[in-house]
């Protein structure tokens, strides 16, 4: 019996892995091809971004409301700031990995393909299913599956175990870094500002881990700030701390088929490889040289 068993985990543990290599052949050609369809096709008009008959065409997004302490809020600002707007449940409990998947690319204009990826990785990670089962927001911030240390936006777990909550520090001191024109980030500025983070958090925390994978989500969550947002200092302050969508506001990504991975991955490598952990930044330089004097 136990033979039986043991051989039946095994092959099942096999076919899980090919089947789940297949799956993202699949998911990664097809993001191929959207990202070369947008490179054919016409942009999306400024103001048109958001389709009619979506939510938030036209920059009208439902009412704010911030959320009480019984709702489920999670370390993304993403999914925050939909559930505080009603977009998803405003309780931020039992959505379906399909609801994520609609409202993500409806809201950010992400493409099909990331948005059928990132929650079928998110299901995978909790060891559900995308097709039938549910998420509660306050799920994604288990610690280094998605959630991960030295956050732009959170303390570390190690000092703020409620992920849900922004580091207005940490904000502040990210939308300051802004060297941009019109008050913008650039992607040097991301690399900046999150070497120091790592750094300090390294120093601080004497749990801290951050993988090569996490440091990549790290540099994606960048990157979405960068294209989603234009790296505009003025909407990302809103969304940031108050985890709140800007009045009039949409997607600066005016691709016809959304962001793709393809697409962003440029950004991602080029704030990640532009971090440098063991260098501080000139700023904090100049300031240990003022101490000094």
């Amino acid at each position: 019996m136990w033979i039986s068993t043991a051989i039946s985990k095994i092959f099942g543990g096999i076919g899980s892995f090919f089947g789940g290599v297949g799956s993202n052949i699949y998911v990664f050609s097809w993001d191929f091809v959207l990202f070369l369809l947008n490179l054919v096709t016409f942009k999306r008009k400024v103001g048109k971004v958001t389709l009619k008959g979506n939510v938030g065409y036209g920059g009208k997004w439902p009412e704010f409301i911030p959320p009480t302490d019984t709702d489920s809020r999670s370390a993304c600002p993403a999914l925050n700031a939909m559930a505080n707007h009603g977009i998803l449940p405003r309780n931020g409990r039992n959505i379906s990995y399909k609801e994520l998947n609609t409202a993500v690319r409806n809201v950010y204009n992400f493409s099909p393909s990331f948005c059928y990826f990132v929650p079928k990785y998110m299901a995978g990670l909790l060891t559900r299913d995308y097709e039938r089962d549910t998420i509660n927001l306050v799920d994604i911030s288990v610690h280094n599956g998605i959630e991960h240390d030295a956050s732009l936006t959170r303390h570390d777990v190690f000092h703020q175990p409620d992920q849900s909550r922004p580091a207005i520090d940490l904000i502040e001191d990210l939308l300051a870094s802004a060297t941009g024109p019109n008050n913008t980030l650039t992607a040097h500025d991301l690399s900046v500002v999150s070497g120091r983070r790592r750094r300090e958090a390294r120093e601080s925390n004497s749990s801290f881990t951050l993988s090569t994978t996490h440091k990549l989500f790290g540099s994606s969550n960048s990157s979405g700030l960068l294209t989603i947002f234009g790296g505009r200092v003025d909407d990302l302050e809103v969304f940031l701390k108050e985890e709140r969508i800007p009045d009039g506001w949409e997607s600066r990504v005016r691709n016809h088929f959304g962001l793709t991975f393809a697409a962003i991955n440029r950004t991602v490598f080029r704030i990640e490889l532009g971090i440098d952990e063991n260098v501080q930044d000139e700023s904090t330089q100049d300031e240990k040289k003022d101490a000094k004097v």
